[in-house]
């Protein structure tokens, strides 16, 4: 039986696991950082994150979220793990898989508020065709006056936001990407390459926002070319990160395949 304090203690190492694997194109890593960003940013929300994830079965999700983003954005560096607290709450509270897709349908309104007053404390890009603005006080409003619970604002996001859109598929990009990786080799090599098998497979919905679909068709292109061996994952990491391109999605979704494995029994080979 995993104890409270071992489950924290792998949402914990997943988010290290993630940031620290080289060549996830055009994302922060050990190789490099962006202008406003380090790893180093990324290193101290995992690290705060740890108290959250310890005390989250005695928290509702909704407060969860916003402590958990509170306590994380006490850097320079801006959000770093915005969507990647939406996927590793809800499994750590259920204790997998299973439970979060129960956890989540026993949201409330009130869970959905504290979630957006969360959204308010980042900076994170949301969709030009959602006329849920976070920044409008209308948006609490509207979410207290139709009942809106935190996963009726995930299946508001899910047609554009492939993260949100993980709450109302049982987590199947998760699942997807903790398979791959039990089925993968251990050692350092692995998540990286799963994350490109992963990448050459679905459309990054953080790229559509920032570039538009084409460019995220074109970047899925790519990594189906370096998945069959026809281009390297450095070029495509260079051309990524000299044209800002960043699959930040699929990053958070890698940070939850990744604890969904380590909590089934996946050994990362140290």
């Amino acid at each position: 039986m995993l104890s409270a304090e071992n489950a924290a203690e792998l949402a914990e190492f997943a988010m290290l696991l993630e940031v620290c694997a080289k060549r996830k194109p055009g994302n922060i890593d050990r190789e490099h950082d962006y202008d406003d960003t380090r790893l180093e940013h990324f290193l101290n929300s995992a690290v705060r994150a740890r108290k959250i994830f310890q005390n989250i079965h005695g928290m509702p999700l909704g407060e969860a979220m916003y402590e958990a983003v509170r306590l994380t954005n006490g850097h320079s560096g801006g959000n770093t793990h915005f969507g990647a607290f939406i996927l590793l709450l809800p499994l750590l509270k259920g204790k997998g898989i299973e439970g979060a897709c129960r956890v989540v349908k026993e949201t409330t309104v009130d869970d959905a508020v504290l979630f957006y007053k969360a959204f308010g404390l980042t900076a994170v890009r949301v969709s030009e065709e959602s006329d849920m603005d976070i920044n409008d006080p209308a948006s609490l409003t509207r979410l207290r006056d139709e009942g809106m619970t935190m996963y009726n604002v995930m299946e508001f996001s899910a047609e554009n936001d492939m993260v949100a859109r993980e709450w109302t598929n049982g987590f199947a990009l998760t699942r997807e990407m903790a398979d791959l990786l039990k089925a993968a080799d251990g050692g350092s090599s692995a998540i990286p390459a799963v994350f490109m098998e992963m990448l050459s497979r679905h459309l990054d919905t953080f790229v559509i926002k920032k570039f538009g679909p084409a460019t995220a068709e074109e970047l899925r292109n790519s990594a189906n070319m370096v998945v069959n061996n026809r281009l390297s994952a450095e070029i495509l990491d260079a051309w990524c990160l000299a044209e800002g391109i960043n699959p930040g999605s699929l990053a958070d979704i890698c940070i939850a395949g990744i604890f969904v494995a380590l909590i089934e029994g996946w050994e990362w080979d140290f």
